[in-house]
């Protein structure tokens, strides 16, 4: 094992005279699969390239992004982990305080519009360089097209616009980062390479059109128009290419990467990974983050939830890609070989665990369809649901030598378990039994079917039978666990009655005092943002409330948590 390195130093130990490619993060360098930059840089090195990382560089000096030196074939700018406006401030537009990426916890080291600040910082500092800046990560992928700004309140161009960027690579990078690579290297056009954004003076046959950017702040009509033309196609296999004029050029945007096999994401996620903070970081401070994702195993890729204010769909894909229960097995074994392992393993999943291993083999062969979702507003008939390689898995991970408790912290479907008739109730027991431990966080985020129905999930009847079925396995195994809940306030959609009926809901029928509430955040290329923006329900055309005034919002938030319940917390 190895982290790449972050100084000439750690550069000339490896034998090397200069880098391929440096990283740029707006997190601070834990060298771990869940992150981004770390996970890609691994993987060009792994296929032969140089590969150097500089962290959360402060953009007010030249001294951190000079000390690698310049790249030979390009640089690769990430915000890190989470879009850097929300990392960096509430939903009611509050500076954060602290910062779990970065040492010492205080949130001093990630400015905002973090890919436009560190493509800035390049700029300024290599001002003849002709080596190409290449935007990724999650605030690149979301803001590729024209998007909402909740921060500024307006329209903004697409990302590369602003930053001034050669190249933006959208979702999950592997393959075009590496396919960028190789192409640089050889000299050749990589223009046509799937998953890579770019500006050109002309537009590209065959590629739809999006409405402009001048016609989207003219009209909001035409920015859902150019939304939905957009999320229909993140598709691998269906999805063509985009794109939109943005003053006399137009971004053009070649279609989604192809899908990983399980073979392919096993190889990701068997690389070798220290689990840890690089020492030239670690001095500075402890890292939160690295409390969770230590000991964490990602089973998965995407999710075909769809929930409307989640932005999955388009980062990672509607089409959920498994690993090898093996591969699994075989990661875990290698955490029990860390220094001071304790036993426990943090989580095994995805961005919903429950989804591990099921898939509709109609998408699988043809795509996601175009009409219709996988679970909302009911179950698709073609999506058949079995929790049983689940079950397995789980079985086989506890049967490790010096493991004493797999966690699953990961969100859960409980409608998928209510679906599945054969395993549902078999998997309840599993992991009530054996992977919570005091609580089991599920996410219904209301309770009320008009919201629910504009968050793009079904009504409160799962719930009621879930909670139901929750409490008489605990009572059968004779355990004493509950159910926490995570709910959003102010969703488009949502007034103060809607939070007033959900607050009768969970004290009738729940027997809670909410205590996980957040107010909605609009966050860039979500349907829910859509609605924030144009006070419209892009599915019906019709006039659609927004609660808008932050005050509000947090009185929202109020009827389920009253201050005075913060204060004293």
């Amino acid at each position: 094992m190895m982290f790449l390195p972050t100084t000439m130093e750690e550069v000339k130990k490896l034998g090397w005279n200069y880098l391929d490619i440096i990283l740029i993060s707006g997190d601070t360098y834990i060298d771990s699969s869940y992150n981004g930059s770390a996970l890609i840089g691994k993987w060009l090195y792994k296929h032969g390239f140089k590969v150097g990382i500089i962290a959360q560089p402060d953009i007010n000096s030249d001294v951190d992004i000079k000390r690698l030196g310049e790249p030979k074939l390009y640089w690769a700018v990430s915000a890190g982990c989470v879009d850097s406006m929300v990392a960096n401030y509430t939903a009611t537009k509050k500076k954060r305080r602290s910062d779990d990426f970065t040492p010492g916890g205080e949130n001093t080291r990630r400015p905002d519009r973090a890919s436009i600040a560190y493509t800035n910082l390049i700029k300024r500092h290599f001002k003849n360089s002709e080596v190409p800046i290449v935007l990724g990560g999650i605030e690149a992928s979301l803001r590729r097209i024209t998007h909402y700004d909740y921060w500024s309140n307006n329209l903004r161009r697409p990302l590369i616009f602003d930053a001034k960027a050669d190249i933006l690579s959208y979702g999950m990078g592997e393959k075009s980062m590496l396919e960028l690579a190789r192409a640089i290297r050889d000299k050749k056009d990589w223009r046509n390479i799937r998953g890579l954004s770019y500006i050109s003076k002309e537009i590209k046959e065959g590629y739809l059109e999006l409405p402009s950017y001048e016609n989207c702040v003219k009209d909001k009509k035409e920015f859902i128009k150019a939304f939905e033309t957009f999320y229909h196609n993140c598709d691998s296999i269906l999805s063509k290419g985009l794109y939109q004029k943005c003053g006399d050029r137009y971004l053009i945007q070649n279609p989604p990467s192809e899908n990983f096999s399980s073979r392919e994401l096993d190889a990701i996620y068997s690389m070798d990974f220290e689990r840890d903070v690089h020492p030239y970081y670690k001095k500075m401070g402890e890292v939160r983050a690295l409390d969770t994702i230590k000991t964490s195993v990602t089973t998965h890729r995407g999710c075909y939830g769809e929930c409307n204010f989640c932005a999955i769909a388009i980062h990672q894909g509607r089409t959920v890609i498994s690993r090898t229960e093996d591969s699994i097995v075989d990661e875990v074994k290698e955490i029990t070989k860390m220094k001071k392992f304790k036993g426990n393993i943090a989580d095994v999943g995805g961005p919903t665990a429950n989804m591990y291993q099921v898939e509709c083999k109609k998408k699988l062969k043809f795509g996601a369809c175009q009409d219709r979702r996988c679970l909302y507003p009911q179950k698709c008939p073609a999506l058949k649901i079995d929790h049983s390689k689940q079950i397995d898995l789980l079985k086989r991970l506890k049967e490790i030598d010096k493991i004493k408790k797999i966690f699953i912290a990961s969100g859960i479907r409980y409608d998928m378990i209510l679906d599945d008739k054969k395993c549902g109730q078999m998997y309840m027991e599993e992991i009530i039994k054996d992977h919570v431990s005091g609580q089991m966080k599920i996410a219904p985020e209301h309770t009320e079917d008009k919201v629910l129905s504009l968050m793009g999930k079904q009504g409160k009847a799962p719930l009621k039978e879930f909670k139901e079925k929750f409490y008489q396995i605990n009572k059968k195994l004779g355990k004493k666990q509950f159910l926490t809940y995570y709910l959003i306030a102010a969703h488009p959609g949502c007034n103060e009655k809607g939070m007033l009926d959900l607050k009768r809901f969970a004290s009738a029928e729940l027997r809670v005092n909410p205590e996980q509430v957040q107010i909605f955040t609009p966050t860039p290329s979500t349907y829910s943002t859509l609605m924030y923006y144009t006070e419209m329900d892009p599915f019906t055309g019709k006039k659609l409330f927004v609660e808008k005034d932050n005050g509000k919002k947090q009185k929202q938030k109020d009827i389920l948590i009253p201050r005075e319940n913060n204060k004293r917390r």
